[in-house]
């Protein structure tokens, strides 16, 4: 059965583990990120459910933290127009971020969007090979040059999607649409800050990157 640790205040973790457990998933719960790090070691779920604001470990120490040692996916929960904390959230590797007043609902299908997200690649084609580049879909791995590149679970669909359609543009929309689940409405700086984060590991120059292209006015591309 799928895990999902939920990090919040109770009455927040409450209303969550409801939807999540009407839903099928096994639930852990924490109120602070001590605990919280205590469960992602000895239980080992599938996501976990993060607020920023806890006591204790905070949830941005807590994610980077996760991030440094696995590709665990993490949703982050965060106050409505804390930009900074959205953005640096996506920045220390969380898949996905809500904002606060969510729908359950809402988040529960975010749950199942990420975790589906994060399974491998169809089998069809399992590894695909750029100059040095290897983006392998079974193993979740991708290396570059022999060496192994660490990704989360979202760069890594990111950089699959992108790579199975070379060549070809896709905006910021409709990458949000394809690889997040999420209709154009959402906030597209999302991809903006996973491209960039690609572009730091896989480029040997980001700032003028050969594979992950920006055409200007349209959106972006995966040149071989």
């Amino acid at each position: 059965m799928t895990t999902v640790l939920v990090v919040d205040d109770e009455a927040i973790r409450e209303i969550v583990v409801k939807y999540l457990a009407r839903d099928g998933y096994r639930t852990l719960e924490a109120a602070d990120g001590d605990r919280a790090r205590e469960l992602v070691a000895a239980e080992r779920p599938d996501l976990v459910v993060l607020d920023v604001m806890l006591p204790g470990t905070d949830g941005l120490e807590l994610c980077r933290w996760i991030r440094s040692g696995s590709h665990l996916p993490v949703i982050m929960l965060t106050a409505r127009g804390e930009e900074s904390d959205r953005i640096i959230g996506l920045e220390l590797g969380a898949d996905d971020y809500v904002t606060k007043p969510f729908s359950p609902r809402e988040l529960a299908a975010r749950v199942r969007t990420v975790l589906r997200r994060s399974e491998p690649a169809a089998a069809a084609k399992e590894r695909l090979v750029f100059d040095g580049l290897v983006i392998d879909a079974a193993t979740h791995e991708v290396t570059k040059k022999g060496k192994a590149l660490r990704l989360t679970a979202r760069e890594f669909q990111l950089l699959w999607f992108l790579a199975s359609h070379p060549e070809r543009v896709f905006s910021r929309e409709q990458l949000m649409r394809r690889v997040w689940g999420y209709s154009a409405a959402l906030d597209t700086g999302t991809v903006t800050v996973h491209v960039r984060r690609l572009r730091e590991k896989i480029e040997d120059e980001p700032s003028r990157p050969q594979h992950l292209e920006t055409v200007w006015g349209v959106g972006y591309r995966f040149t071989p």
